[in-house]
């Protein structure tokens, strides 16, 4: 079973602000790479089924799948690392969470269903705003 990550979104206040940024960094540097101070122990778990699963506005929102993890000294002798991840987001069930700092590790068993897979199409084609208001009343 694979393990994921979870990382908050800081800077987006929906699912369609994080495409924006992915798609203005794959002009950039023609992949999407998010850079943290830790490098996650557990790499071996993570690839090559794991996701990096965002919080956006105190909900679990989407998922990306992760494509490596690559550790680099930067300038000034810190280490840090790059999570290289698929560009495509795929939106989950939406779930409360609190906030922390960095990331921590996700279970499989405990990580949201994809929406296309758990919702009918009509969840799936809902606005992101909207969902998480259905899901903060506990109506999804």
């Amino acid at each position: 079973m694979a393990l994921h990550l979870l990382k908050l979104c800081v800077g987006t206040d929906s699912i369609a602000d994080l495409e924006a940024w992915i798609e203005q960094s794959l002009r950039h540097r023609g992949e999407q790479a998010h850079t943290t101070r830790m490098v996650p122990k557990r790499e071996a778990d993570l690839l090559p089924d794991g996701s990096l699963y965002w919080v956006i506005k105190g909900q679990i929102a989407c998922r990306q799948r992760l494509m490596a993890v690559r550790p680099f000294t930067d300038g000034g002798g810190v280490r840090r690392c790059h999570l290289v991840l698929e560009p495509r987001v795929r939106p989950v069930v939406p779930r409360p969470c609190r906030p922390f700092q960095g990331w921590r590790y996700l279970e499989h068993a405990t990580a949201p269903l994809d929406l296309e897979a758990a919702a009918a199409g009509e969840v799936a084609a809902m606005p992101d705003t909207m969902r998480r208001e259905l899901a903060e009343l506990g109506l999804l």
